[in-house]
């Protein structure tokens, strides 16, 4: 089982440490072994596709994209990529994440299996319709 931190936030990772937090995503993804930057700038990439209006930002020290409230997180772990989706995003794809481990609001995929960018990219759209949905109904309340 990896660390509860993400990798080269200095606690357990057993990679870079860092004193302070990245400063964009572009430093976070430097921190990495090559074969993992590429599959946290294609993770990045999909949901730049998948939510082209969401801003890119550092949140909890992992790089987050944000489209009226937070949309995702995603952070690099030793044995893992971890994709925090909210729990609404866990529950509208539990039945494709059921092969995953993970906990209310997030999910393990392991770095020695495929990445699952295709249910990521679905993710993402679902999480962005949401927030888009959420933020309506509050201006209209206004």
């Amino acid at each position: 089982m990896g660390s509860k931190y993400p990798a080269g936030s200095g606690k357990g990772s057993g990679m870079k440490t860092e004193q302070t937090a990245p400063k964009d995503i572009d430093e976070y993804i430097a921190g990495f072994p090559h074969d993992v930057q590429g599959i946290l700038e294609k993770i990045r990439a999909t949901t730049r596709k998948a939510a082209p209006d969401a801003e890119e930002a550092i949140s909890y020290r992992m790089p987050t994209f944000i489209l009226k409230g937070n949309l995702v997180h995603f952070a690099a772990f030793k044995q893992h990529i971890g994709f925090y989706p909210t729990p609404t995003g866990i529950e509208k794809f539990q039945d494709e994440l059921s092969v995953y481990e993970g906990a209310r609001g997030s999910v393990r995929f392991p770095l020695e299996k495929p990445i699952p960018f295709g249910l990521i990219s679905k993710i993402v759209k679902f999480r962005a319709k949401e927030n888009l949905e959420r933020a309506e109904a509050r201006r209209k309340k206004e």
